[in-house]
């Protein structure tokens, strides 16, 4: 692999565009790589979409519709998941920050936010041309990104960037059929074209395994991740002033909006409590776990939508049952946290009773559901519990092994 021929400005030195030239991989061992501007401007961008597929999963579920508005969530969140994902992965290993390397990004952000203007429509309408005219934008960007990347590699280089490209291309073919076919046929077709998407990295990287960058990898989903549970607490803030502007509704909301914080502050707690990207060791254990955080992203986004829904109902304008708007608090935060668990903290418990916070806690997440109005207050104090719970037991295993070094010293 081909290090880049200029290094990565320093940290806190002037960030300004390099003339165009070639784009070469960048070294996986470069020191204090971290997310560039562009990069951040990125992830902002991509939330807004993230935050329109929440507002319509909320109108979905307080009307009663949550079976296709989950469908609908999920195949939109692919989408935006899926180009976020390719492009973090292509920068972390080919960002040379020149003038066209700009100027695609950008085209791929003006591709999200074609689809974010599109969401509704789909939801409501089954249209999918603006969401699917907005993704199709972003991944013949990708392509071109990749076909740009063959041309200044050789051997086997070349022909891992050559699959790539030629895979995002072929795959666009099929995406246009959400489209055309009738609406029945639709969540089949997304489920083929889906899976034929996630085959194309896998496909491409026989021949050899992009650079990417642990430490820079783990950073931008962690920083995405932060930018997400940032959405569901901008949301959850929005619907509390309105309910209590429109409805005087202070005393019933509060109980929702101390168990919502309480439950965001554990997922941010859990998901960074230890470092990953020491675990990023392998190709494999990389896709696994990248691919894996389409559940993290989406659940956390959910479960913004699910505390407005918890919110409408309370104040008498979602049509649902108390229990299933807590249900749409509950079981998007349970798949949080059986999700961070199995690709994060799994790897760094110490014995059986490490290993069983999480699960635990993801099952008392899901019997809180049946609490009615309480629900969301009881499921803030379980994760909390469960945070509480995990700083001890982490500490008693540290004391432990203080005190059999001091034991081993004195020996």
């Amino acid at each position: 692999m081909t290090p880049s021929s200029a290094p990565a400005p320093a940290q806190g030195a002037p960030h300004t565009p390099r003339p165009v030239r070639r784009l070469t991989a960048r070294g996986r061992d470069e020191a204090h790589r971290v997310a560039s501007p562009l990069e951040l401007f990125f992830d902002l961008c991509f939330v807004v979409a993230v935050a329109q597929a929440g507002i319509e999963l909320v109108h979905a579920v307080a009307e009663g519709h949550a079976g296709g508005g989950i469908l609908n969530y999920a195949m939109v969140f692919f989408a935006i998941w899926w180009a976020w994902m390719n492009f973090t992965w292509f920068a972390s290993a080919y960002d040379n920050d020149d003038v066209l390397y700009r100027v695609v990004t950008l085209v791929q952000i003006a591709g999200v936010l074609v689809l974010a203007a599109g969401v509704s429509r789909a939801f409501e309408n089954q249209d999918w041309v603006m969401v699917i005219s907005g993704y199709v934008i972003m991944r013949l960007a990708m392509a071109a990104q990749w076909l740009r990347a063959a041309r200044s590699a050789a051997g086997a280089e070349r022909t891992m960037a050559l699959r790539y490209a030629g895979g995002v291309l072929l795959c666009q073919i099929g995406w246009v059929g959400l489209v055309v076919l009738p609406e029945p046929a639709r969540p089949w077709l997304f489920l083929v074209m889906a899976l034929a998407e996630l085959s194309v990295p896998m496909f491409a990287e026989r021949v050899m395994a992009t650079s990417w960058h642990p430490h820079h990898i783990a950073e931008r989903y962690g920083l995405f991740t932060i930018i997400v549970l940032g959405e569901t607490i901008a949301a959850a803030t929005t619907a509390v002033k309105s309910a209590v502007a429109e409805n005087d509704a202070l005393g019933e909301l509060l109980p929702i909006a101390a168990g919502g914080l309480l439950i965001v502050f554990t997922a941010w707690w859990i998901y960074f409590v230890v470092p990953i990207h020491g675990h990023l060791r392998t190709s494999n254990r990389a896709f696994l776990w990248g691919y894996g955080h389409y559940l993290i992203f989406a659940s956390a986004a959910a479960i913004g939508a699910g505390l407005e829904v918890a919110i409408e109902q309370t104040v008498g304008q979602a049509h649902i049952s108390a229990v299933s708007a807590a249900a749409a608090v509950t079981l998007p935060t349970a798949l949080y946290l059986l999700t961070v668990w199995a690709l994060h903290s799994r790897h760094f418990k110490v014995g059986i009773a490490q290993q069983l916070v999480l699960p635990v806690t993801a099952l008392l997440v899901i019997c809180c559901t049946f609490l009615g109005h309480w629900a969301v207050l009881a499921a803030g104090l379980v994760c909390a519990l469960s945070v509480a719970t995990g700083v001890m037991l982490t500490e008693r295993t540290a004391a432990r092994r203080r005190k059999a070094c001091a034991r081993a010293s004195a020996a």
